[in-house]
């Protein structure tokens, strides 16, 4: 299968039949950085690293980084370690630039677990934003670690925090293709989960919204099938295997449908089928090319791209079918939409003088803006809270995910070493075990 160079070309003729991937190991990298960031100390809890199997305190500041919010203040130069507020040299810790301080310790309890405490708190007002107990194993750093950070995010933002959520991506090793899902922030090749091994490609993977399930195309029978597989289990059944092409599934919010896109009548145009199977049901009419629909949160409208007029456009209909608006007017080659969590905005693909670029347009008042630089991108998909955007590039001849802030203002690279990543979407909160 081609990169992602040749992807593109592929979707000047055939928007979505076209995937990829590689096994990778990846590792967080701020790539740049906003001019207003909430400055906090994360200072080490006392015993992590006697009590835990990974100290807490690096894994957290790791993903405060990752959002794009935070910027970490060192405090090496400060004599005394805080472990309780009473501890904190309020003073000091301002001097050197912050506004917030975490502070925490792990103890030993029964049955061989442990206590970690944590609190946060404000230094001008010396007041605690949050606190928190979790009484573990000593294996389960990496969680307490997230869910902490989760709470700080919280905690100054107002947001949900995103740690503890996960994305799904193809890669591709060899000749081998395989649907891997991971936390945002443990992406790499020794914590995620291999969903399914193939030697076809494997393309457009999709999340059910209760995060139990995803919809994908595999071409594992020659063809391209769509598949809905439960995560739990690993049981999985085809819901669109009919005449022809079908591809670019895509879940209703109530989680009961997928629009899919079919060939049946000859060209591509966008059905509804139920996740359980059944007779699809066609809500969309061209004569030319209708592929990568997806919802609205409310679920009444759906996105979806068309070339009716030309080149692909992004255009939006009501799921009861009937006449459809063109969305984008700015470029000859706009695809892969997709619509905030809030229903406020549009993120999408858009081809410019030679690149393909992250867009984002504000859906009320039309206003676009560039949220990546580099010249291949594909698949951008929002995090659960919006926040954020996740999207595959190419750099240096390899495919790397990159999470930006919705602004554009700071950009972290999940750096992929040996390989390619392809098709990235970013899961719901929903996080079943």
């Amino acid at each position: 299968m081609p990169g992602i160079r040749t992807l593109f070309k592929l979707l000047l003729i055939y928007f979505l039949l076209a995937g990829q991937s590689a096994r990778a190991e990846m590792t967080i990298e701020i790539v740049g950085g906003g001019a207003s960031k909430h400055a906090i100390a994360v200072v080490p809890f006392k015993d992590e690293t006697t009590r835990m199997r990974e100290a807490l305190t690096p894994i957290i500041r790791s993903d405060l980084e990752l959002s794009g919010v935070f910027r970490m203040v060192d405090g090496s130069a400060i004599a005394n370690v805080p472990v309780e507020p009473v501890d904190i040299r309020y003073p000091l810790w301002q001097a050197a630039g912050a506004q917030s301080i975490a502070i925490g310790k792990v103890e030993a309890v029964a049955g061989g677990q442990v206590k970690v405490s944590f609190r946060l708190m404000d230094l001008a007002q010396k007041k605690q934003l949050t606190s928190g107990e979790f009484t573990v194993t000593p294996d389960r750093s990496r969680e307490v670690a997230h869910t902490i950070a989760d709470m700080i995010y919280e905690a100054i933002t107002g947001q949900k925090g995103i740690f503890n959520t996960r994305v799904v991506y193809v890669l591709k090793s060899g000749r081998n293709y395989m649907l891997q899902v991971g936390l945002i922030t443990d992406v790499d090749s020794n914590r995620a989960q291999t969903i399914l091994r193939s030697k076809e490609p494997i393309i457009s993977p999709s999340w059910s919204p209760d995060g139990r399930y995803l919809a994908y195309v595999s071409f594992e029978s020659k063809k391209p099938v769509v598949w809905v597989q439960d995560l739990a289990t690993g049981q999985r059944r085809a819901v669109a295997n009919f005449k022809g092409s079908n591809s670019a599934p895509a879940w209703s919010p109530d989680g009961s449908k997928l629009a899919v896109v079919l060939t049946t009548t000859g060209n591509s145009q966008i059905y509804l089928v139920n996740t359980l199977g059944g007779a699809p049901r066609r809500i969309s009419y061209s004569d030319g090319i209708d592929t990568e629909p997806t919802f609205t949160p409310d679920g009444s409208q759906i996105y979806f791209v068309s070339d009716r007029t030309g080149g692909p456009q992004i255009y939006r209909m009501a799921v009861s079918g009937g006449a459809a608006q063109r969305v984008t007017w700015q470029g000859n080659y706009n695809v892969s939409p997709r619509v905030s969590p809030d229903g406020r905005t549009l993120t999408f693909i858009r081809r410019e003088s030679g690149r393909f670029r992250v867009m984002a347009q504000d859906l009320t008042t039309g206003d676009v803006r560039a949220l990546s630089d580099s010249g291949y991108n594909e698949r951008p998909s929002f995090a659960p809270n919006g926040r954020m955007v996740l999207y595959a590039s190419d750099t240096g001849g390899k495919s790397v995910l990159y999470a930006t802030t919705l602004d554009g203002s700071s950009k972290v690279r999940l750096a992929v070493i040996n390989g390619e990543v392809q098709d990235p979407s970013w899961g719901p909160f929903n996080n079943p075990q």
